[in-house]
């Protein structure tokens, strides 16, 4: 979709919509509700939906049933509505994707069997829908007891609905807010200024997206269990999403959610599942581990580069203090055979010693060119060539400088050389999926990245790289010579201490003065 709106990072207010009521819906939505074990709820929930505003003509519902009972559709319902049977897998995630496969709505709207939406709920979320094709709308909700409805019925839940009275069956019911997500809400105005960490409020029982963007996403990991919300917001704002929570499209949750009557259990559970899939929860993850989405991707092309220089930049990444990370080696790496040959004249010496040195190491692949698509983790490096190395520092304190600014794009110039210098990128993947939904034709995307996240330039001294030909590797001393005796070999062998020759400095002479000391003060004050 062209001639959008361009979100800077996640200020959504740049995003112009129309009120409820006050607009011609085009797009069709496939509203998917998750069931397992639904039959008690159920009824209210599709007596909600069938008292909205958003026209029945564009408005599907599938009923995915993950239960191992069959379940019947009640009478009061909207028009098109239909039950799926979950037939391979279980768990929300896969009851959800299930659903989502059998839908055939331009937009997919998810909604727990345990939320009563208001009559405007789908009208407002839709709405935004129609401007912006990766936006992300999180409806609100409270907790109630669902009681009240539960005996009025779902005929008059659905008249409540559609005559905007339904919050008057919870009067002097205690209601809750979910109250870590308002809390972020509170700080980052909403998650106007929250930048790349929206994804983080991707939680809970009601949310809608464009198909294209789940696709793009790659859709719901069946896998999970619990936690796969922040696992997809996480996928959703690396293909580019913008998260908009719209208190407008107001719902009731009918009973306490797991996290609310269990917490620190779901959290137990889901943490290193969700470490070891979403970069962006960096607390959660350990120092020194690798895990299978990693932080960060260096990327080097190798053809026509010595391997002893590919080796030392390589060896200075894999070194970093930042050892979440991988690496990509581009090279002519199916040329290598096991053909007799020259060992030292090979043409191929270069390619094939570079193999040979990280062939075993997990962190390294060989490929002869990325793959279309996205990167597959949070940031990834570019290196021009092989004529600079990170120091250990350097590559964490970069992240984290892209971090603090919320930036999309860093670029380091290296001096010298007959071009005048080579230049180190680093991307936010996120933000070069956002640049290439909204680039016009033509459109240079560093410049759209810069429009849409901001970017900045560093030497590379600065950012701390230096030249290959100043890298000195590490030697192990005390190897070599007659073995020593085992309390002697104890001690760590301490390096020649050479004599400075600059003379040493002098002390400065005391200088008189009647001000009292800052100790002499303190004294003086506690003696009062």
């Amino acid at each position: 979709m062209r001639g959008q709106p361009r979100v800077r990072r996640n200020d959504w207010s740049a995003i112009e919509v129309p009120e409820p009521g006050a607009w011609e819906p085009r797009l069709s939505v496939s509203v998917v509700v998750p069931a397992y074990r639904a039959e008690a709820l159920l009824p209210t929930v599709l007596a909600g939906l069938a008292g909205q505003t958003y026209p029945a003509h564009l408005l599907e519902v599938v009923v995915a049933n993950d239960g191992p009972d069959d379940l019947a559709l009640p009478e009061v319902r909207p028009e098109r509505t239909r039950i799926v049977r979950v037939d391979s897998g279980w768990g929300r995630a896969n009851a959800c994707h299930t659903g989502a496969l059998a839908s055939d709505g331009d937009v997919l709207h998810w909604l727990d069997a345990d939320m009563l939406v208001e009559r405007e709920h789908v009208e407002a979320q839709l709405r935004w829908h129609h401007v912006v094709d990766h936006a992300v709308v999180l409806g609100h909700k409270w907790f109630v007891d669902p009681a009240p409805v539960l005996a009025a019925g779902p005929d008059a839940v659905r008249s409540a609905v559609a005559d905007g009275s339904v919050a008057r069956c919870f009067d002097g019911q205690p209601r809750e807010g979910h109250d870590w997500v308002e809390q972020v809400y509170a700080r980052t105005d909403d998650l106007r200024a929250a930048g790349p960490r929206a994804l983080r409020t991707h939680v809970g029982a009601t949310a809608s997206l464009h198909r294209t963007l789940y696709d793009a996403a790659g859709g719901m990991d069946t896998s999970l269990v619990l936690g796969e919300d922040i696992d997809l917001g996480h996928r959703l704002a690396e293909a580019g999403a913008v998260f908009v929570p719209d208190r407008s499209a107001r719902s009731w949750h009918l009973g306490p959610s797991h996290v609310m009557t269990q917490r620190e259990d779901v959290n137990a559970h889901n943490d290193p599942y969700l470490a070891d899939r979403v970069p962006d929860l960096r607390p959660k993850r350990r120092p020194g581990r690798l895990y299978s989405v990693p932080y960060l991707e260096v990327v080097l092309d190798t053809r026509g580069q010595p391997h002893d220089a590919v080796c030392t930049v390589v060896d200075a990444v894999l070194a970093s203090t930042l050892a979440d990370l991988s690496v990509v080696l581009l090279g002519d790496w199916d040329a290598l055979t096991d053909d007799r040959r020259s060992p030292l004249a090979d043409p191929l010496l270069d390619t094939r010693l570079v193999h040979a040195s990280y062939v075993g190491d997990p962190r390294v692949r060989f490929l002869g060119s990325l793959p279309e698509g996205r990167c597959p983790a949070m940031f990834r490096m570019t290196l021009p060539d092989a004529g600079w190395a990170p120091r250990r520092p350097a590559l964490a304190a970069l992240l984290m400088h892209l971090e603090r600014t919320h930036h999309g794009l860093r670029q380091v110039h290296c001096p010298g050389g007959p071009a005048g210098g080579t230049v180190i990128r680093v991307e936010r993947t996120a933000a070069v999926s956002r640049a290439r939904l909204v680039a016009e034709p033509g459109e240079d995307l560093d410049d759209v990245v810069d429009q849409l996240f901001g970017s900045w330039w560093l030497e590379a001294e600065d950012a701390g790289f230096q030249p290959v030909a100043e890298v000195r590797r590490p030697r192990l001393p005390g190897t070599a010579g007659p073995a020593l005796d085992p309390a002697e070999a104890w001690d760590e062998p301490q390096p020649a201490v050479r004599p400075d020759p600059r003379p040493a400095p002098q002390p400065k002479p005391e200088q008189p003065t009647d001000r009292p000391s800052r100790l002499a003060r303190a004294v003086r004050r506690l003696s009062r």
